[in-house]
């Protein structure tokens, strides 16, 4: 009897994963495409219909070398603030401005204008900054007059899973991003929409993560996935705590990527003293893809910042496993400064320090913001019991060590690519494999090797 094959695909800022898994969580096969952002003058941006090649390009490697089986399901997750304006008649109106690009900077100084910056985070439980969806979609229908005539607007996962013959839909965790949705009521909030040029008939419907939202059409393209059960699986970092195991009471997820996420699952239940004091320090609270659940989400650069490091030292990633394990020479005091810019200072260092030495400061100091995140989470809903930690900068031996300093005993999963994992969970909860997240497959399942034929980054 074949076994029965899900599919999870994580749309990532800097790559596009798509990763096959068995019903217990191990996986099979993967394939990998960069995410197409090109630099206009405006700043950063990509095409949603490249966007969609990219992620085809990723499930054809994925599929093309998994072993037999019929594919269940398919789950979407990915970056939650970036979002695809679409016409009448389906197709794509406009770029889609990367949710990092400060293109937004004169529409947010008229946010705060209009709306005090409690009142906002207050409603929607983020901090008011740049990254949220409304304020580049305020400035795209004031510089891009075609994007008026839009009839609907999807996130990133949303769009994918429309694109493939989905049923299009808002999902919880996604519109916690846009700025858009009032936390309490878990409805659009009528003055932000407005504020920006956006209506409710904009928006479709608000789901939770798993909806089963159709099957996947053969005009697609992807013959091995037609007929399969297409989910949106919410925010990617959310995604990666349920392909992680780390959605238990008292669990927080430490997500090492090219952003360090620290994730918390909580009952929707803080207080606005404490919401505004994490939101002040660039926490966010939202709906989760677990029903009836807030997520917490704080984060720094840390992945960018190593990067920083490695450049500033002639090195790339391949040599981080030697950095490591080189012993410390204690030259001198070495102290790593981190901008606001995520470049890096160092001081202290002299022509004797070795690279090594630097490294490890550098940890030390992603390390330390990590630590003020977390410290903020715990004073808002208590301590946790157990950290787990996952993502490409945690299978460096180095910045396990420091946290280990840090935070006492780790857990480390070694699901390599746990949104990916994540989001395959919740297509098999949308086509019935998993009667609720209860039944997701613990963190253990391990990833294959990449297939090199379409790889397109370092694992780290």
């Amino acid at each position: 009897m074949k076994q029965v094959l899900l599919v999870g695909l994580d749309v990532g800022t800097t790559t596009v994963k798509a990763v096959v898994f068995d019903e217990h969580g191990t996986a099979l096969a993967e394939g990998r495409a960069d995410t197409p952002w090109s630099v206009s003058p405006q700043g950063v941006q990509l095409e949603a219909a490249g966007l969609l090649e990219a992620a085809a390009l990723a499930l054809t490697c994925a599929l093309a070398s998994a072993p037999a089986g019929p594919v269940a399901s398919i789950g979407i997750t990915g970056m939650g603030e970036s979002g695809v304006l679409i016409g009448p008649d389906g197709k794509e109106v406009g770029p889609v401005i990367a949710w990092h690009d400060r293109r937004d900077l004169a529409e947010l100084e008229s946010l705060r204008s209009d709306i005090s910056g409690d009142a906002f985070s207050v409603r929607t439980g983020l901090p008011m900054t740049e990254q949220w969806s409304l304020t580049k979609h305020r400035w795209l229908l004031s510089h891009l007059p075609d994007t008026r005539r839009a009839t609907m607007r999807l996130s990133i996962p949303e769009w994918i899973a429309f694109s493939l013959g989905g049923a299009p839909v808002s999902e919880f965790s996604l519109a916690s991003r846009t700025g858009w949705l009032d936390l309490a009521s878990r409805t659009w909030w009528t003055e932000t929409l407005e504020w920006s040029g956006a209506t409710r008939s904009l928006l479709p419907e608000l789901v939770m993560a798993g909806t089963n939202l159709g099957a996947v059409s053969a005009d697609a393209g992807l013959n091995s996935l037609t007929g399969a059960v297409i989910a949106v699986a919410g925010h990617d970092h959310q995604a990666a705590v349920a392909g992680a195991g780390a959605h238990l009471p008292g669990d927080v997820l430490d997500s090492c990527g090219t952003a360090e996420a620290l994730v918390r699952v909580i009952e929707p239940a803080l207080s606005e003293t404490a919401l505004l004091e994490l939101t002040s320090a660039g926490v966010t609270a939202g709906w989760s893809v677990f029903e009836d659940k807030w997520t917490l989400l704080g984060g720094t650069q840390a992945g960018l910042v190593l990067r920083n490091v490695l450049t500033t030292l002639h090195l790339d990633s391949a040599a981080i496993a030697d950095l490591d394990a080189n012993p410390s020479q204690g030259d001198s005091p070495i102290q790593v400064t981190i901008d606001a810019g995520q470049g890096v200072s160092i001081q202290g260092a002299t022509g004797a320090t070795s690279k090594a030495d630097i490294w490890r400061a550098a940890l030390d100091a992603v390390t330390r913001q990590a630590a003020e995140v977390h410290s903020l989470m715990t004073r808002a809903v208590g301590s946790p019991s157990r950290m787990v930690v996952t993502g490409g900068w945690s299978r460096s031996s180095g910045l396990l060590q420091s946290k280990e300093r840090v935070f006492g005993a780790l857990t480390v999963s070694p699901v390599r690519e746990s949104g990916a994992r994540g989001a395959a969970f919740f297509g098999g909860l949308a086509a019935g494999i998993y009667g609720s997240a209860a039944d997701f497959p613990s963190g253990a399942g391990q990833n294959p090797s990449t297939n090199t034929a379409l790889q397109t980054e370092k694992a780290l």
